[in-house]
């Protein structure tokens, strides 16, 4: 019987087009997705997008475009990454979907039911970046680190708001539980010490006559769902839930994949949002860091944005995945430059991987081999183990290490000096090591899998005309 696995992005914001940061983290949990798919595993494989909250609301009238239009227009862009990075998800949730909304109504009556919910007038530091509230401790000279040019603003309503401070104890015995819940472990840490440190209840609506852009809450006109409480449902509406249990059941509890940015929300928020509605746990939540560009936190006023569509555009699919994986840290941040990007590209993929398959197949063509492949599935241990820990960077390094021990074995046994029946033999195991190689190789690159397997598919190898990855001209700067 078929294993079922759950692996879901956080869903971005629609307020801007999509940037690397995403790309990384949507192309992680494809790599997992494909993974697992290969081991055997059925999968249900969610993203989608975020499209409520004042953020959004304010840019569709700064644009003079009805919210719901204007968050079509950019959930297309971020849907259309599907091809663009050749991903395989198998579900796209958008929070204005009738469903969702549903499910997000049904889910504050169960918390409503726990008595988790009530009403109170409140005053707090608002960062409309974060759709979040800000503590003092959590400001960097009085404004919020991570969007420092956005003013705090000082509200003071009546809101509902939900009981985290109930959940503190909960939280900290389900994370004593289960010890590998978030990696990498100094996320964990770092989420522990928040949680130890005290949790304040969190405002949970907004007034409709004030952002009338949300879902509305149950038995109450006058307020929508905060942006947050909302958009977190997605990861058990997308199966279905509630009417449809079994599906629920089948699927969730699944893994998550999320920038540092969200490890209070995904990690605490939405477990106690769990709890109360009695619903299973998250199983584990993998959380990556930042992309920097030049060393600088990427964005728009500094004008150093990277699209991933101007990256696959330049250089194509399958060199972005291999530079998101192999050169970004799964958990640190890591600094993006195009010249990085160019160095690993002729590096790893021109004079490495492409130099390979060219040289194996040229040589093939000389000697007018003759092959009959013969598909296998082969185990790679190292690379498994490194994957079951989200390492994608060590995984590809394991790979790559398999790529460089074969064309090390060329130069040694120098087919090209034998004759054509003792060079067949060496070319016969060259030709079934690389076709083994591409069965791992399809989870990272798969486009690049494919081409390969066609290339020396039999019986005759013919070279192709031009590399896999042809090299870039080297530049003083590229841009």
């Amino acid at each position: 019987m078929k294993k079922k696995f759950y692996i879901t992005t956080t869903t971005p914001y629609v307020n801007a087009n999509p940037h690397i940061g995403f790309a990384l983290e949507i192309v992680q949990a494809d790599v997992l997705a494909r993974y697992h798919r290969l081991a055997g595993d059925e999968i249900f494989f969610n993203t989608g997008t975020d499209e409520h909250g004042q953020k959004i609301y304010q840019k569709a009238l700064e644009v003079g475009k009805d919210p719901k239009a204007y968050c079509d227009e950019y959930a297309a862009k971020f849907d259309n990454l599907k091809s663009s990075l050749n991903l395989s998800y198998t579900n796209f949730i958008r929070t204005t979907d009738p469903h969702h909304k549903k499910a997000a109504q049904e889910f504050w009556k169960l918390c409503a039911a726990k008595g988790d919910i009530y009403k109170a007038n409140y005053q707090i530091k608002y960062c409309i970046g974060c759709e979040l509230e800000k503590t003092d401790s959590e400001l960097a000279e009085g404004k919020c680190p991570i969007h420092p040019n956005l003013k705090l603003e000082m509200r003071k309503e009546e809101n509902y708001f939900f009981r985290w401070s109930n959940y503190q104890s909960k939280l900290l015995k389900f994370y004593e539980q289960h010890p590998e819940f978030i990696l990498p472990n100094f996320r964990f840490n770092e989420l522990k010490q928040f949680v130890s440190g005290g949790l304040q209840d969190f405002s949970i609506s907004r007034l409709k006559e004030k952002m009338p852009w949300g879902v509305s809450v149950p038995g109450d006109p006058d307020h929508v769902m905060y942006v947050w409480f909302d958009a977190l449902v997605n990861y058990i509406s997308a199966t279905g839930w509630p009417e449809d249990k079994k599906s629920f059941n089948d699927w969730w509890p699944g893994i998550q994949v999320a920038g540092k940015d969200n490890l209070r929300q995904q990690s605490a928020m939405w477990q106690a949002m769990l709890m109360s509605a009695e619903l299973p746990n998250t199983k584990q939540i993998m959380i990556h860091g930042f992309i920097t560009s030049g060393g600088q936190k990427m964005s728009k006023s500094l004008g150093n944005v990277v699209s991933p569509y101007d990256l696959v555009n330049k250089y194509g699919t399958d060199p972005t995945r291999y530079f998101l994986l192999a050169k970004i840290n799964p958990f640190e941040d890591s600094d993006f430059t195009y010249d990085k990007f160019e160095e690993a590209y002729n590096s790893d993929l021109a004079n490495g991987l492409g130099n390979l398959v060219q040289r194996v197949a040229k040589l093939c063509e000389l000697k007018n081999l003759v092959f009959s492949p013969n598909p296998s599935n082969p185990s790679f241990p190292s690379i498994s183990s490194h994957l079951e820990n989200f390492e994608f960077n060590l995984a590809l390094e394991e790979l790559w290490k398999e790529f460089g021990a074969l064309d090390a074995k060329i130069n040694i046994d120098k087919p090209w000096e034998k004759s054509d029946n003792e060079a067949g033999k060496d070319l016969k195991a060259y030709v079934a090591k690389l076709l083994r190689l591409t069965i791992p190789l399809s989870i990272f690159l798969p486009e690049t899998s494919s081409k390969i397997q066609r290339i020396f598919k039999g019986p005759k190898i013919v070279a192709p005309s031009v590399s896999l990855f042809p090299r870039l001209p080297q530049s003083p700067q590229s841009s």
